[in-house]
């Protein structure tokens, strides 16, 4: 799958007009919800990933950027947020089976899956909280 944090993301750009032409890096220009998602999941784009993780007050290491790459890409697949699970399914693939556990998945969001990667990956917020694990 594609890495869109660092390849620029889709090809194809499904941001609002106002936000396509300009690598967005404020959160001051897009629309959010009172917890800071947001309200359009294509007005993302992978300039903000760094301010959003500053604003969670969330170091971007190596796997926390893999994660939101991942999620990312799902989303722009599938068009809807994956659950925990099919995360860490993803995770024993690619990290294997010791290091891709629902305690790992917490050490790298501690607020949890839903209310910090899914938010850096740029998501709405997930309705069900089956997204947390």
């Amino acid at each position: 799958m594609l890495d869109p944090v660092t390849t620029g993301g889709p090809s194809a750009d499904t941001r609002s007009p106002a936000l396509a032409d300009a690598d967005v890096r404020t959160l001051d220009a897009l629309a959010r919800d009172e917890e800071g998602f947001l309200l359009d999941a294509h007005d993302w784009n992978p300039g903000l990933v760094e301010v959003l993780a500053a604003e969670a007050e969330l170091e971007l290491t190596p796997e926390r950027r893999q994660v939101i790459a991942w999620v990312r890409d799902y989303f722009e697949h599938n068009g809807c947020v994956p659950e925990a699970r099919v995360l860490l399914k993803h995770l024993v693939e690619v990290w294997g089976p010791e290091r891709a556990t629902r305690r790992a998945l917490y050490r790298l969001f501690p607020r949890g899956y839903g209310q910090q990667a899914c938010k850096l990956a740029g998501m709405t917020k997930p309705r069900k909280l089956m997204l947390d694990v």
